[in-house]
């Protein structure tokens, strides 16, 4: 069910994306066919997991702050596609829940900011993301989303006009280091390619 179900959503919003906002991919041959794969990307609007899920090929699982599983008519998407992180706090169990996940096959989406930026601007990672490919040994793949800040700001409920845009980065393999210092330079590096990509747009 969560299989047909994501590629009714993916298709849905790629039509919608492209019509309105002139949805762009840009690198998604970065993003392997099979096998686990964590996917980090810059967080600006509610926007950006939707227009991730359209972005990728394969079908995504989140790691979602916990308030959004009780959102009405929202929640059970959020739970067949998420599983829940106390936001300010990575709980042991959500870093092996990912870990688990990973090594079984899935495709991570995080988004180590840890919250939205409020003007766009891409900020200093939280340490989750490189304690997670630490310990899974797994690629991370750094994602650029460009303009969906624009089409719904935070504190704005309406759409607005603007051109979206993807762009995956080529992934940053893990090295053999993991211990608390490793975790936080690497989770910092990650977001240092999503800049990368930006100046490169």
């Amino acid at each position: 069910m969560k299989f047909f179900l994501y590629r009714f959503l993916k298709i849905t919003l790629s039509i919608f994306l492209k019509v309105f906002y002139r949805f762009e991919v840009f690198g998604s041959e970065n993003v392997p066919d099979r096998g686990g794969a964590i996917v980090a990307a810059n967080h600006a609007s509610y926007l950006d997991p939707p227009v991730i899920a359209a972005a990728l090929k394969r079908c995504p699982t989140y790691i979602a702050k916990e308030g959004l599983f009780k959102v009405p008519l929202l929640g059970p998407f959020i739970r067949l596609f998420s599983f829940p992180v106390k936001r300010g706090k990575t709980l042991p169990s959500t870093i092996k829940e990912a870990v688990s996940r990973l090594k079984e096959g899935e495709i991570i989406v995080i988004f180590p900011e840890g919250g939205r930026s409020a003007d766009g601007n891409i900020l200093e990672a939280k340490r989750g993301v490189g304690m997670i490919a630490a310990l899974s040994r797994i690629p991370v793949i750094p994602v650029l989303i460009e303009g969906t800040d624009k089409a719904l700001p935070m504190g704005v409920k309406l759409l607005r006009p603007a051109k979206i845009k993807v762009i995956f980065g080529n992934p940053i393999i893990i090295e053999k280091e993991k211990d608390r210092d490793f975790q936080e330079r690497f989770s910092k590096n990650v977001m240092e390619a999503i800049k990368d990509l930006k100046a490169k747009a």
